[in-house]
C-alpha cells in the first residue's frame, strides 16, 4: 500500500449503526402514546358512571318529570353513549395505527372495521360522532328552547353546521385525495 492510498475506515459503518440506533429509539418513542389511550379508557369507565348516576336520577323522577323533561334525560343518555363509542373508535383506531396492533384476529366479537380504519378513516368517524353528538345537543336545546335567548339558539345552530360543513369539507378533501393518489 502507498502513503497515499486512503485506509478503508469504518466510519461509514459507524455512522449506520448510530442511525441506526436513532431510528429504533425514534420508533419505540410510539409506546409514549399508550398512556394516552389508557387514560381516555378511564374516561370511558368516567361516562359509564355518568350515565348510570342519570339513569338512576331519571328513574326517581320518572312519575314526576314532564314527558320534555324525560326525553331530554333520554338524550342525555343517548349522548353520553356516543361520546363513549367515539372514545372506543379513538382508543382502537389511534392504539393500532399509532402503537401496536392489537392481537384479537380470532376473537368473535372484534369490530369489523378494527385494523381496517386509517387515519383518513379514523378523521371521518370522529367528525361523524361529533355532528351526532352535536345534533343530540343542539335537539336537547330545542326541546328547552324557552329557557334560551335567541342569540344562544342562533349560535347553537351555527356551531352545529359549522360542525356538520367541516364534515362534509374533510369527506370532500378526501375523495379528491383518494382520487388524485389513485392516478
Amino acid at each position: 500500500m502507498s502513503e497515499h492510498q486512503a485506509k478503508p475506515t469504518s466510519t461509514p459503518r459507524k455512522i449506520h449503526k448510530v442511525e441506526q440506533g436513532l431510528e429504533s429509539f425514534i420508533f419505540k418513542g410510539r409506546w409514549l402514546l399508550a398512556p394516552f389511550f389508557i387514560g381516555l379508557l378511564f374516561a370511558v369507565i368516567l361516562l359509564l358512571i355518568k350515565f348510570f348516576k342519570q339513569l338512576y336520577l331519571m328513574g326517581i323522577a320518572t312519575f314526576s318529570a314532564t314527558n320534555q323533561e324525560l326525553l331530554v334525560g333520554i338524550l342525555t343518555l343517548v349522548d353520553t353513549a356516543l361520546l363513549a363509542g367515539l372514545l372506543l373508535i379513538i382508543i382502537f383506531s389511534g392504539y393500532e395505527n399509532f402503537v401496536s396492533k392489537l392481537n384479537i384476529e380470532g376473537h368473535e366479537d372484534r369490530p369489523s372495521w378494527m385494523g381496517k380504519v386509517g387515519f383518513s378513516g379514523l378523521k371521518m368517524k370522529l367528525i361523524s360522532a361529533i355532528v351526532a353528538i352535536s345534533a343530540v345537543e343542539l335537539l336537547k336545546v330545542f326541546i328547552n328552547s324557552n329557557i334560551h335567548s335567541s342569540d344562544e339558539l342562533f349560535w347553537k345552530v351555527i356551531i352545529h353546521v359549522t360542525f356538520v360543513s367541516s364534515g362534509v369539507l374533510f369527506a370532500l378533501t378526501d375523495y379528491l385525495n383518494s382520487k388524485t393518489q389513485s392516478h
